[in-house]
């Protein structure tokens, strides 16, 4: 077009420009569906697994450690519910006019419970150089399906807000991971390790059954989880130093638990390695999850676009001596439960319950509760 053309042939050109401009807005169209459509199907290819997992169903699961012993009891023993009943503890019934079934109120020193787990648990886990943090409840359902979570779908554990591209969260480990959203960190910045305060919203869709009773399984609960972001080659020792903190909190609780490796039909998307802490709780005669701890390696921060650039010398460059910074890389990510309120409940409940009906409040527990040894039945 710049060099001298016939008229006829300048048409033809102007005319074949159009027709390129136009159809290359439609290839553009094209190209962000597709890309749309690869993203869709790129976020249900889980996590690989670390080669120690054990193959299988949850029944492959191994055992890690076992701490205690099941409390042996000389009298009939009460679970969980009759004993907040008889306590005055708590209320499912107006939770269920109010809210619906799973909701619950918790009354009298079942408060000061709660926040005295979650205090103590709060100063323990920050011993440890955790920043303490609160989060927002409400997040985008990008940011969801970032972390590895279907916010959408027939058996989503999600609860979405209608007429937003909003959700309730599950866990804090989803605001969490989304603090450092898009960004490049510093290698000397890392580890980051946040313990975050949060609600929690769980539909448990498809959850029935003895255990689906009580507290054990709730619509909404309080949580302090722990969130670690680091460098790839740190990550398995992380790991390891969240499932020492989770057993150290429990055996400073008195409780009988056993730590599982937990096999590859269980672990869910995001998780390369998976360790759930399951307590003995005796009112339901058999051991119940209170925690888990995984290691989420580079499945989160890939979709989440957290990086860090190493700490390398800068390369020279040819062109004029020109510096040319280190390539950054993904950061890794890691996750555990330092304190889900109501299954802790279930387990001080039901382990420390005593003959006349009252439930002795653990020793750790006592300065965080004004000083209250034990929880007695109400005078009628």
């Amino acid at each position: 077009m710049k060099g001298k053309l016939e008229p006829s042939e300048r048409e033809r050109l102007v005319e074949e420009g159009k027709n390129l401009k136009e159809s290359l807005v439609t290839l553009e169209e094209d190209l962000m569906k597709l890309q749309d459509e690869l993203q869709h199907v790129a976020r249900s290819i889980p996590n690989m697994t670390h080669p120690d997992v054990p193959v299988g169903g949850e029944d492959s699961s191994a055992i890690r450690n076992e701490v205690g012993s099941p409390r042996e009891f000389s009298f009939p023993i009460k679970d969980h519910l009759q004993l907040g009943k008889d306590l005055d503890l708590m209320d499912f019934d107006s939770a269920a006019e109010v809210s619906g079934s799973k909701f619950f109120y918790l009354k009298n020193e079942a408060v000061l419970l709660e926040m005295a787990l979650l205090n103590w648990t709060l100063s323990e886990v920050m011993k440890k150089g955790f920043t303490p943090l609160t989060t927002p409840e409400i997040v985008r359902s990008s940011i969801v399906e970032k972390c590895g979570f279907q916010p959408r779908g027939d058996n989503t554990q999600v609860y979405s807000i209608d007429g937003t591209d909003q959700c309730l969260i599950g866990t804090a480990e989803i605001p969490v991971g989304g603090i450092h959203m898009d960004s490049i960190l510093l290698e000397s910045a890392l580890p980051l390790k946040y313990i975050a305060f949060s609600h929690c919203f769980r539909t448990e869709a498809g959850a029935a059954g003895a255990a689906a009773k009580g507290l054990y399984r709730v619509h909404q609960f309080s949580k302090a989880e722990m969130f670690v972001l680091c460098r790839p080659e740190d990550s398995e020792s992380f790991h390891n130093e969240l499932i020492q903190i989770e057993e150290d909190l429990f055996t400073s609780l008195g409780l009988h638990f056993k730590t599982l490796d937990m096999a590859t039909a269980d672990l869910g998307a995001p998780a390369y390695r998976k360790f759930d802490i399951e307590a003995w709780m005796p009112g339901l005669g058999r051991f119940g999850e209170i925690s888990s701890a995984s290691n989420c390696t580079d499945y989160q921060s890939r979709r989440l676009g957290i990086r860090f650039r190493p700490s390398e010398p800068l390369q020279t460059g040819s062109k004029k001596g020109k510096a040319n910074l280190p390539s950054t890389k993904f950061v890794h990510t890691l996750n555990a439960t330092a304190c889900a309120v109501p299954r802790m409940m279930v387990c001080l409940l039901e382990n420390y319950q005593q003959e006349d009906g009252s439930v002795v409040v653990p020793e750790t527990l006592r300065p965080f509760m004004g000083g209250i040894e034990v929880i007695k039945p109400k005078l009628r």
